[in-house]
């Protein structure tokens, strides 16, 4: 699974074989600049859903629901809708929100869970469930989102030995962003994955880097500035 924001970056995902596209909500920090994800809404998510969908990928193409609009099972119903006319197959949200799912389940709206981490509502990134107690809590949580309806569940900073022994009770698949081995996929983020983020001193643990892109991009464009300002382009090749 790769988070992806927009219509090119969905085609190289679909191109190299990814089977879910999530398009989420951490669009606002990474696309938008913004310091939290609280700060996106349904407007901006609604265009970056479009976007992803017109690129008409094999991958099923997941919507995050931004923050608040989930608040009740009304709302969330609503906005789901709005999310699949949109062009997505099935949204994803964060928490243990039992009767939202059961809700959009009879809509036949399918749902993505995300337990452990939750950056809409979490003060800061913390690795959730170390403690027995908090362990006990997320296997419930996990378990008990099943049964309401989600068809996949994301768990997100949780120790490998908890991730796993969430997997292995689970019937769904389970996708881990820091959550280890044992879990049955795993997401990244595009810009993260290409080194294409902004944001340089974002070097979280569980993150691998595949490409320097950001390096490759600067330098091109450097050399694209330096030709333009010493009249070496447009060459008579590059005129009509």
């Amino acid at each position: 699974m790769l988070t992806a924001y927009d219509f090119p970056s969905a085609r190289i995902a679909d191109d190299a074989g990814v089977d879910i596209i999530l398009v989420g909500d951490s669009a606002a920090n990474v696309v938008h600049g913004m310091k939290s994800t609280r700060g996106i809404g349904m407007e901006e998510m609604l265009v970056h859903v479009k976007s992803v969908a017109r690129a008409k990928t094999n991958a099923l193409v997941v919507a995050d629901m931004p923050y608040k609009s989930f608040s009740t099972p009304a709302i969330a119903l609503k906005n789901a809708k709005k999310f699949l006319r949109a062009g997505a197959d099935a949204v994803k949200f964060e928490g243990e929100k039992i009767s939202i799912v059961q809700k959009l389940a009879r809509s036949r709206i399918k749902v993505m869970g995300h337990l452990g981490y939750l950056p809409q509502t979490d003060r800061k990134p913390k690795v959730r469930g170390r403690e027995e107690r908090e362990a006990q809590k997320l296997l419930l949580a996990a378990q008990n989102l099943e049964r309401a309806g989600c068809r996949w569940l994301v768990l997100e900073l949780v120790p490998e030995k908890i991730a796993k022994k969430i997997a292995e009770e689970l019937k769904i698949p389970v996708i881990g962003i820091g959550a280890g081995r044992y879990v049955d996929g795993q997401v990244l983020v595009f810009h993260d994955i290409l080194g294409l983020n902004a944001d340089e001193n974002f070097k979280p643990q569980f993150l691998k880097k595949y490409a320097n892109l950001k390096k490759d991009a600067v330098a091109a464009l450097k050399k694209y500035a330096k030709d333009v300002r010493k009249g070496k382009f447009p060459r008579k090749e590059n005129t009509y």
